[in-house]
């Protein structure tokens, strides 16, 4: 696959719009973060699942990333965007790597789905969004505050429930995809088709981007994506520093 703008910028744009996600969701809960030239750092502890630092740059220091965050509270954690940092000696440990990924803009070729896709419109429809996404129930982190126009939480349903879905977030460079889920691994390749259909109606030109690893990235190559390069993200395991 031939990437058609420059892979720096590209892999620069995923980590900025991935990190003003992560921001989003915590101010949705209080949290407000801090963004400096290599990294985007958080002085509370985030809600679960989200990284108490992220960094900007390939060049960022360690320290810009640890000193301003709270690594004596349990899960706290940090990701290294490039893979480029060495977190063992402040205590972290690799909790897991992944790849950045590029789409070029377009819809997703026609396929046939058993699944009818919309909207999160409301709250409670929120609410079951994220219980589908847990596979167990809503733990609240994902607020009605975070319903707009630059962003698109999709469900898809089968017989009236929701069992696959993605967060799409519209920025001015790229649309970045987040939280892709199904429920049924065969309602996977339908659920990159529904995010690439909703991307080229809203906003057609913008390229699509996101992160994933394992056999969610090989979903995500079937479905025309390619590597921009690799990512880590950290947990803090109460080590010492050396």
């Amino acid at each position: 696959m031939i990437i058609t703008r420059d892979t720096d910028a590209l892999l620069l744009a995923a980590v900025r719009d991935n990190a003003e996600w992560c921001d989003a969701v915590c101010r949705a809960h209080g949290v407000e973060g801090s963004v400096g030239a290599d990294a985007w750092t958080s002085a509370r502890r985030t809600p679960p699942l989200y990284p108490d630092a992220v960094s900007l740059s390939p060049t960022a220091a360690a320290a810009a990333l640890v000193d301003p965050i709270d690594t004596a509270s349990p899960g706290c954690s940090v990701k290294d965007s490039f893979a480029s940092l060495d977190l063992a000696p402040a205590g972290f440990e690799v909790l897991f790597e992944a790849q950045w990924i590029h789409r070029p803009a377009g819809p997703a070729p026609a396929a046939a789905s058993r699944l009818e896709w919309s909207e999160v419109t409301g709250a409670e429809e929120l609410e079951a969004w994220e219980a589908a996404w847990d596979g167990t129930e809503s733990g609240g982190i994902f607020r009605p505050t975070l319903l707009g126009e630059d962003r698109a939480f999709l469900a898809g349903r089968a017989g009236g429930r929701i069992v696959a879905g993605a967060v799409v977030c519209f920025g001015a460079e790229v649309a970045g995809v987040s939280n892709l889920f199904a429920r049924d691994p065969a309602d996977t390749d339908a659920t990159w088709a529904a995010v690439l259909d909703a991307v080229a109606a809203r906003r057609p030109g913008l390229p699509v981007v996101g992160y994933e690893h394992g056999e969610d990235l090989d979903a995500a190559v079937r479905a025309g994506f390619a590597p921009l390069g690799p990512l880590r993200v950290w947990l803090h395991t109460g080590g010492e520093a050396n």
